[in-house]
């Protein structure tokens, strides 16, 4: 072989290499997931195959419905079943990198006598199934719909927040808040373990801008996102959103983690779980997963 073949062919190596490792960093930086309880299999092993089908990472699975109930209805709990969920985690490669507390979209986490034991039965869930994070929706109990009820929940997530901090686990917020708004709730609580489950629908909803609001909410306090908008159409077919500028964004601001699909469903073939979540998946991991 000649010296000038030899470097070409070098060069081509090279190059090869740098663009594997460059979609191996983004893969890395950035995962995608679905929620249990979107995909119809809320705390159902299944999940984990059908995940494994819509092409994503992970599963973010829910502790259960609550209702009248004192705390969730975590089947988790029991030994034999958590250990299913963790040896079929690990036989599929697909991982949990969140636990749900849905029950409390209709359940007031402020006035609820038992909220804060709840979220324990969580925290103590997540250190038995190794889970750093947990989505704590504020749902009935929110400050930017319930400004009187702001108070109570600040309190409560103070203690909250010792909770986890004692455990090593972070407890993420959904809340319809603004940026802004997040960022003043967060410092009256005053614990590293609360931080924002951020939510582009929330936004869009509320017609903020995108863009702006994670850079005024910032990447130290964002745990989680919830990369969705209002059933309607896909991701790649919404107007509303620009992913690609999202992306740069968040890049620019050195975040990493977890964007996880619950909405943005097709309205005329909504109850297609492989299909809307496939969809979603598949353009979601070619905009965050594949070099620039």
């Amino acid at each position: 072989m000649n010296q000038k073949k030899f470097y070409v062919i070098l060069t081509v190596a090279v190059i090869g290499i740098s663009a594997l490792t460059s979609i191996a960093h983004a893969q890395q930086r950035y995962k995608v997931a679905v929620a249990d309880i979107m995909i119809i299999k809320r705390q159902k092993l299944g999940a984990f195959q059908l995940t494994k089908t819509i092409g994503a990472d992970g599963v973010e699975v829910d502790m259960g419905g609550m209702g009248p109930r004192p705390t969730f209805e975590n089947t988790l709990a029991v030994d034999s079943v958590r250990k299913q969920f963790l040896d079929k985690s690990k036989e599929l490669n697909i991982e949990i990198p969140s636990i749900a507390m849905t029950g409390f979209f209709a359940q007031p986490f402020a006035t609820r006598e038992t909220a804060v034991a709840a979220v324990g039965d969580c925290i103590t869930t997540m250190k038995q199934m190794g889970v750093k994070v947990a989505f704590l929706p504020l749902g009935v109990s929110d400050p930017n719909t319930k400004p009187e009820l702001r108070a109570a929940v600040v309190e409560r997530l103070k203690q909250v927040g010792k909770m986890a901090e004692k455990e090593g686990v972070v407890i993420a917020i959904g809340t319809a808040l603004d940026a802004k708004g997040q960022l003043a709730l967060l410092k009256d609580i005053g614990s590293p373990a609360i931080k924002s489950y951020f939510n582009f629908q929330d936004a869009l909803d509320n017609n903020r801008n995108l863009e702006k609001e994670l850079e005024t909410l910032g990447a130290k306090n964002i745990a989680m996102i919830h990369c969705t908008d209002t059933d309607g159409q896909w991701l790649q077919n919404d107007p509303k959103i620009n992913m690609k500028k999202v992306k740069a964004t968040l890049d620019k601001m050195g975040w990493s983690g977890w964007l996880v699909l619950e909405r943005s469903r097709d309205v005329s073939d909504v109850h297609n779980v492989k299909k809307n979540f496939g969809a979603n998946t598949a353009y979601v991991k070619l905009i965050f997963q594949t070099a620039k």
